[in-house]
């Protein structure tokens, strides 16, 4: 049995939900733009000068008087956020649901290490991550096509592919979850996503938490940083951090699974 290509069957058409779902409301947002028409440019100074509201958002580092800047402050929130709530409940179904549903009997009298059966499965979690944001990018390099004005292709990539890995760590956190848990932590796993992301708007708020950025996956991950070319070094701290926080979270998981009792 290959439980790589098993995983990503039952999961491909959640996946496109999701993807279809996220990625469409983002081409949505993007066709509207249009409709703003000449009061783009003021709202544009008036989130600029909302304070901390502004610094939260992006709002005071890059503005939302072109598409591109738009897309950056607004849109990319939805982005963010339907990728992370994604990422987290896939991960925290992970290994789960096979005691949930009691199929980690028959899982677990195949000629497969615990080693393998993990590693197959965060494989298959990190590609169906890989094609949902897939599905998202084009989906919106579509409507920048349909606008007529397209991004900066750069910072386009480098954002997407933050925001990528900013949905590994996460789901990542929340693999571990579902090693630990004999039923699925959806609601933990919600828990957490929404958390970092609060943790991102707060560290940028208020001074005394400013080191909360290394923590949340959110910092390293905002597309008005990336677009306006502010804080790219210091981002690529908070990315490796991120990164050690992912490789321990994963190593833990594989060294609780495979010590796990699943009687």
């Amino acid at each position: 049995m290959n439980l790589f290509w098993q995983e990503c069957k039952m999961n491909f058409k959640t996946m496109l939900v999701w993807a279809l779902c996220v990625g469409g409301m983002c081409l949505g947002c993007l066709l509207l733009y249009d409709s703003l028409g000449e009061s783009v440019e003021e709202m544009s100074d008036m989130f600029a000068n909302l304070g901390a509201f502004s610094e939260a958002l992006g709002m005071d580092r890059m503005g939302i008087g072109t598409l591109e800047g738009y897309y950056a402050v607004e849109i990319s929130i939805l982005l963010n956020l339907g990728g992370a709530l994604y990422g987290a409940m896939l991960g925290a179904g992970m290994t789960a649901k096979e005691e949930e549903g009691k199929t980690y009997e028959f899982l677990n009298v195949m000629p497969l290490g615990r080693g393998r059966i993990l590693a197959e499965k965060y494989a298959a979690f990190a590609v169906l991550l890989a094609v949902f944001h897939g599905i998202c990018i084009c989906l919106i390099l579509c409507g920048f096509a349909w606008m007529g004005s397209m991004p900066d292709m750069r910072n386009y990539a480098e954002y997407h592919g933050a925001a990528y890995f900013m949905c590994c760590e996460i789901g990542t956190i929340c693999f571990l979850l579902s090693v630990l848990c004999r039923k699925r932590p959806t609601g933990a796993a919600v828990g957490i996503a929404v958390i970092f992301y609060m943790m991102d708007i707060m560290c940028r708020v208020v001074p005394a938490l400013d080191k909360v950025k290394y923590l949340t996956p959110f910092y390293y991950s905002n597309a008005a940083d990336i677009f306006s070319g502010g804080g790219k070094s210091e981002g690529l701290l908070e990315a490796g951090a991120g990164a050690v926080i992912l490789g321990l979270t994963l190593g833990v998981s594989f060294v609780i699974y495979k010590k796990k009792d699943l009687m």
